[in-house]
């Protein structure tokens, strides 16, 4: 049973996913890797969301306007975990936009390129939800 979602804005993204996807593998959490831009593939993304009931958090991985995390926060009450990327402004731009979402869309953001704490986060809120 997947607990985890691990999704990638672009397959450039997939070093900082790999230091997410170590942590899920040494712990033995299920998850679910995908590349699914919210730019380019807003209907793939949308259908993946509604048929993933068994995932219980999302890791959202994006660089530059970092749109994804955002756009999942906006389409679910699953908790969202924003792992911003760096790019051409050092992925200040990233995490900027992942932590100005609007009321009502939240989205917890760990630091640039930190997939590792990204996982961490997401164990915490899956043992939360075994109390």
């Amino acid at each position: 049973m997947t607990k985890v979602a691990v999704i990638l804005g672009s397959e450039s993204d997939r070093a900082v996913a790999d230091k997410a996807v170590k942590v899920l593998d040494e712990r033995k959490i299920a998850y679910d890797l995908r590349v699914i831009s919210a730019h380019r593939n807003p209907e793939e993304l949308d259908k993946y969301l509604e048929e993933s009931e068994e995932v219980e958090v999302i890791i959202a991985i994006a660089g530059l306007s970092a749109a994804l995390p955002g756009v999942i926060a906006s389409r679910t009450e699953k908790p969202v975990i924003g792992v911003p990327v760096s790019g051409k402004l050092l992925g200040m731009d990233a995490l900027l936009s992942m932590v100005q979402m609007p009321s009502g869309v939240p989205v917890g953001v760990v630091g640039i390129d930190n997939g590792e704490n990204a996982a961490l986060l997401a164990l915490r809120i899956l043992k939360l939800k075994r109390h």
